[in-house]
């Protein structure tokens, strides 16, 4: 029952100090962010994976820049929804509250959260490779494609961990680092399937952590959440917020 698993998971958030969400694409996709992978992630005639490389980048910035353009101007058209606002109230119920995102379409800042760990970047910001400089950027359409570094004048890239790339050392250190402090771990709207990011809440459990996983189907990590629930994170979320404001 719904009910049960979210009463459960109320409790364990009230006797929580530190708390920390791990979000995926089923709470962006909940706001109508196409997932832009899989049998409807065409563009043109290419691939997300034939675009979102540095090779493609190094071959081609116009058309990489195109294609972010035009994902930017689909993403810019949607809101954050009752999850996001749930999430980002959060932040000031709890001593320690970390929200880490696999997201890069910028609706959990949009929503008013501000201690994010945005694991796979931010589309809304480029970044220079030479001197790794990121700057936001919230022009749609685009100013200039592709655009330019306001003062080495060289290409500046969107600030996406691409296919291939690592993530940021310091920002999946921190990740880890709170996943590993955590009393409570919610994992909302994740596969589980994508590493590192996948393994954060196997972090969490290894240290005594109450692991919550809120997704309408099952998926890898199910069997290891001590509470699972079935559901759509904007419909599950500001449920589990009223049982909290209850205690």
């Amino acid at each position: 029952m719904i009910g049960d698993g979210v009463k459960q998971a109320a409790d364990a958030l009230r006797a929580a100090r530190r708390v920390v969400v791990l979000t995926g694409a089923g709470i962006s996709a909940e706001s109508g962010v196409p997932t832009f992978r899989g049998p409807d992630g065409l563009w043109r005639t290419y691939r997300v994976e034939h675009l979102a490389t540095p090779e493609a980048f190094s071959r081609d910035p116009t058309l990489v820049w195109q294609w972010y353009d035009w994902r930017r101007g689909l993403i810019a058209k949607v809101q954050p929804n009752p999850g996001h606002a749930v999430l980002a109230r959060w932040e000031a119920r709890w001593p320690s509250f970390v929200l880490i995102t696999q997201n890069v379409d910028g609706l959990h800042p949009r929503a008013g959260s501000r201690n994010i760990l945005e694991l796979h970047g931010n589309i809304w910001k480029t970044r220079c490779p030479v001197d790794g400089t990121i700057r936001p950027n919230h022009d749609v359409p685009l100013a200039e494609i592709p655009p330019r570094c306001p003062f080495c004048g060289g290409l500046v890239r969107p600030h996406i961990v691409w296919f291939g790339e690592s993530l940021d050392r310091d920002t999946i250190r921190a990740a880890y680092t709170a996943s590993r402090a955590a009393d409570v771990m919610l994992v909302v709207g994740t596969s589980a399937l994508v590493y590192p990011a996948a393994d954060l809440p196997h972090a969490a459990c290894g240290t005594g952590a109450t692991l919550i996983e809120i997704n309408p189907d099952a998926t890898p990590l199910t069997d290891d959440a001590g509470i699972s629930i079935r559901g759509k994170a904007g419909e599950i979320l500001p449920l589990l917020d009223s049982y909290l404001q209850r205690g």
